[in-house]
């Protein structure tokens, strides 16, 4: 049987082009992670480091191809000839309002955003989405007036802004959801009861003893404790009892 020599086990490499120069990287990575190899120190945008936050915003083409491609670099990964620049976050106007002043009234988000009816219904914010969100019916509900569709919809946006990126109207379609949530969540959903009696509890301090424990255990400690907790409790309040140290 033949043996593999290093040419052979070698991974594939194939040319890159950042900030307008060379660099050959194996075609299994992200272009993060091809950046990494190339030798660039990732300092801004690299904040999930493979989950999914939004911050690696990135453009790139193919020699001989007008269009421009967007993606997220912790999720796009390298073809041979990419021509890539980041951009680490989307420059879009934001508007400046107080929530507790809003009222959840049909027109308030396009008071504030009047640009909304722009929209060409070309659906390019939607294809450009990294999550996979509807964009541009979330948009048609913020439109239409319907905040708690607006805000459902755009529950999962990471405010990447490569839908704005792609906008031949120019909307900022992320600020747009974000805006429909925040009222939601502040005028439109009832209070939850759970919470606001969790919150005084913390105001309290009665979780205070707990967290003093925790920050004066050593790694060894908190691998141990981590190990040894009980994933689902029949009662969270009996496991976080700081009194009687149920936090196993």
């Amino acid at each position: 049987m033949k043996k593999s020599n290093d040419k052979e086990t070698k991974r594939n490499l194939i040319p890159i082009f950042l900030m307008g120069k060379r660099y050959d990287v194996p075609d299994s990575l992200t272009i993060q992670k091809a950046t990494e190899y190339a030798g660039y120190q990732l300092i801004r945008g690299c904040g999930c480091r493979g989950g999914i936050c939004g911050a690696c915003g990135t453009i790139y083409r193919f020699p001989n191809d007008s269009k421009l491609y967007y993606g997220l670099a912790c999720q796009t990964v390298v073809e041979s000839n990419m021509y890539i620049t980041q951009i680490p976050f989307f420059p879009g106007n934001k508007a400046t309002y107080d929530l507790e002043k809003l009222e959840p009234t049909e027109s308030v988000i396009s008071d504030y955003y009047p640009e909304i009816f722009k929209c060409m219904g070309c659906n390019n914010c939607t294809l450009s989405c990294p999550m996979d969100i509807k964009v541009m019916d979330y948009v048609a509900m913020a439109m239409a007036g319907n905040i708690k569709e607006a805000a459902e919809m755009s529950f999962d946006c990471v405010m990447c802004g490569l839908c704005s990126a792609r906008c031949p109207a120019e909307e900022v379609q992320y600020n747009i959801g974000i805006m429909a949530r925040r009222i939601y969540g502040r005028h439109v959903l009832p209070k939850s009861e759970h919470l606001e009696e969790r919150v005084q509890q913390v105001e309290e301090g009665r979780y205070e003893s707990m967290l003093k424990d925790l920050m004066g255990m050593d790694k060894d400690q908190l691998r141990e404790l981590y190990i040894k907790r009980q994933p689902e409790p029949d009662n969270v309040d009996e496991m976080w009892e700081p009194d009687e140290k149920k936090y196993l």
